[in-house]
């Protein structure tokens, strides 16, 4: 499944396989890093999408000083490698693979 792969690919450096914030960069960092499995439980039991989107896209801050990378212009340009003449795609491609990482969160997510 593309979210699995993409978190697997991108996040779990620092938030383990489990996503629950124990990877092996975790330790190297100067905030805390978030167990993703709790994010609904800790937003009064919604998943926090919009949030959560602008977070990984760049938009959002991220943890305090903005030690999370921005994927969102790693995905641009990987698109641009791969659409170099279709920009519009460009926007496209990095929706798909936020989307797709969000879907692959909210599964996770404690009951």
């Amino acid at each position: 499944d593309l979210g699995k792969r993409e978190f697997d690919a991108k996040c779990a450096v620092c938030h383990g396989l489990d996503a629950r914030g124990a990877g092996p960069y975790a330790q190297q960092l100067k905030s805390a890093v978030p167990d993703l499995t709790t994010m609904a439980q800790r937003n009064g039991g919604v998943f926090p999408v919009s949030r959560t989107y602008a977070t990984i896209e760049g938009a959002g801050k991220g943890h305090g000083p903005r030690d999370m990378p921005v994927w969102g212009l790693d995905y641009t340009a990987k698109a641009t490698e791969v659409l170099p003449e279709m920009p519009y795609n460009q926007a496209l491609y990095v929706r798909t693979r936020i989307m797709a990482l969000l879907e692959y969160l909210s599964q996770l997510q404690v009951k």
